[in-house]
């Protein structure tokens, strides 16, 4: 099995040195030695409808009416759609695409590989069908904690005082104790912890601890039953978040070419360093590691500055609400959430709040108004994307509670009372580099000039990012050589990400980028008129991580429109 490499084109030494010497620099110790794998199907292409470097341009291509006027390709907010049993066909995926979907979720938690690589072959096929790079992202199931069996098949009833044991006895349990195979959590806890059952609906404290036993008393009582899952707030376990599933899943994933990696039970920053040294073993040469999306569903990510190193190794957050809201209190969890994106947002890294955003969508063609007021929450937050689960991969409306998000995102993005939030929370670019300097310059001459847009050109997608944490008020159109970066970039805010190749790209000529700049934004349907605006960043010599060096502001009609000295 392959780590793919997808249609990589004649990008200069630049963009080889640079992508590569970033990751490895973000890890720290040995990477380890490669095990072998079987070449990978190519994915489908992208397509591009540009003039090759050199030539003159053609008529700006017109985009459909569906690129135009649908309210799908305005908004700024992403949209996640888990794939399941009622999202499987290509009909449907792509409807959820048209719906809003911009990433898609493979749950590795369910099905076979076979399946998973049946999908992402769809949305490879969709995303060429529309020429739009589409994301995937493959989420590992990570550590199960659970309970033993019970003697009694319907399990036993924990009453309130009670003192109830843990312990490595394989026997099936009783009334009094059941077997808790898992070393790690008696050896972490202790006097006061507390354990929930069953997703909190049985709460023990622990009271007394010894040599392969923990005695507990129940606090909210109720039924335990087989195999019933166990959660920790208050201990750091000594496990990897990756299990033997969960490597092999990963390696799969590598092999398929999945864009993201979302990696579930993250108590600590050393996780992130474990995947990405895992990674690099698995990865060969000439081939672009998948972006780290971290869940972060514990509470020790909180603790001291452990939430700001894990944002800081990894390339994107995910607020995993489900298992957060177990661990911690329900009062808690819209502050965590809030500090979670206000961190990501400081550091620029997309941020995507997940779990029962649209719960009753799985049953009802409506959400209840509670769900509608959590999704504008979670937009009106800053988050940089929200997700779907069961409502999209299970439920009976998947199409419709896609486009309830998408309506909710534009309701919202409409608001006047959104830009003031954005701008009065908007974080500072404090490298003191050039290429931040060319970034904020462009936000603003963009703002002062009335711009449609601000193009970004990038190869591995930093310098489109950095423009997205200050979230301007324009979209960003993002051009980039490698399909992969493209990928990558559905998952940031108001990012418009477009692939185009090497070949039509004549990186020694600007004036000649500027004219592709023009086309494709003419082909987004960004701008509408000879006299519209574009305020266009690009770093030379191109390829060149972080060295965004040239800003210019250009009418979208094309070079016929120009100042002679562009």
């Amino acid at each position: 099995m392959a780590f793919t490499n997808l249609g990589r084109s004649n990008v200069n030494t630049n963009v080889d040195t640079a992508l590569k010497s970033s990751y490895l620099d973000s890890l720290s110790g040995p990477a380890g030695s490669a095990p072998a794998y079987s070449a990978a199907p190519p994915a489908a292409p992208m397509t591009s409808g540009y003039a090759p470097a050199g030539t003159s341009a053609p008529a700006p291509q017109q985009p459909t009416d569906n690129f135009k006027s649908s309210q799908r390709w305005r908004k700024k907010t992403k949209q996640l759609a888990t794939l399941g049993p009622a999202s499987s066909t290509f009909e449907m995926i792509e409807k959820l695409f048209l719906a809003g979907a911009d990433v898609f979720r493979l749950n590795f938690s369910h099905g076979e590989h076979a399946q998973k690589k049946e999908l992402l072959d769809i949305i490879r096929q969709v995303e060429a069908k529309y020429d739009h790079p589409i994301a995937v992202l493959g989420d590992l199931q990570g550590p199960k904690l659970r309970v033993g069996t019970f003697a009694n098949p319907d399990g036993e009833r924990l009453q309130t005082g009670q003192i109830f044991r843990f312990d490595l006895d394989e026997t099936p349990g009783t009334n009094q104790r059941v077997l808790l195979p898992h070393p790690e959590i008696i050896e972490a806890s202790e006097v006061g912890h507390v354990l929930l059952i069953d997703d909190g609906k049985v709460k023990v404290q622990v009271v007394a601890t010894g040599p392969g036993y923990l005695d507990c008393e129940v606090v909210v009582p109720g039924q335990i039953k087989d195999k019933k899952g166990v959660n920790t707030p208050d201990s750091i376990l000594q496990i990897s978040c990756l299990t033997p599933k969960d490597r092999e899943d990963l390696e799969y994933m590598l092999g398929i070419g999945v864009d993201w990696v979302a990696l579930s039970f993250v108590q600590r920053p050393e996780d992130i360093v474990e995947i990405k040294r895992l990674i690099m073993q698995f990865n060969p040469n000439n081939a672009f590691p998948p972006h780290i999306m971290a869940k972060i569903e514990k509470p020790s990510c909180f603790e001291g500055d452990s939430l700001n190193k894990i944002v800081e190794l990894c390339d994107g957050i995910m607020v995993a609400r489900g298992d957060l809201g177990v661990e911690c209190a329900p009062e808690d969890v819209p502050i965590l959430q809030k500090i979670i994106i206000d961190e990501c947002r400081s550091q620029g890294k997309p941020v995507v709040v997940a779990t029962q955003m649209l719960e009753s969508m799985i049953e009802s063609p409506t959400p209840t108004r509670a769900e509608a007021s959590d999704a504008a929450t979670a937009i009106y937050d800053g988050a940089d994307a929200i997700m779907l689960s069961a409502e999209s991969a299970a439920g009976m409306y998947p199409e419709e509670s896609v486009l309830m998000q998408q309506r909710i995102i534009n309701r919202v993005e409409g608001d006047p009372h959104y830009s003031t939030y954005l701008q009065s929370n908007r974080p500072k670019i404090t490298d003191g580099s050039s290429a931040s300097a060319i970034i904020l310059a462009a936000r603003q001459i963009a703002r002062n000039v009335d711009a449609k847009a601000i193009v970004s050109f990038s190869v591995g997608g930093d310098t489109a990012r950095k423009a997205s944490k200050k979230r301007p008020e324009q979209p960003i159109l993002a051009i980039s050589p490698l399909k992969e970066s493209c990928r990558k970039l559905s998952m940031s805010w108001g990012i418009y990400p477009e692939y185009c190749p090497m070949e039509n790209l004549n990186t020694e000529n600007f004036r000649d980028m500027l004219r592709v700049a023009c086309e494709i934004a003419n082909k987004k349907g960004l701008v509408a008129n000879d006299k519209d605006l574009l305020v266009v960043t690009a770093g030379f010599p191109f390829g060149t991580p972080g060295a965004a060096n040239i800003i210019r502001v250009i009418p979208a009609a094309g070079p016929t429109y120009w100042d002679a000295t562009l």
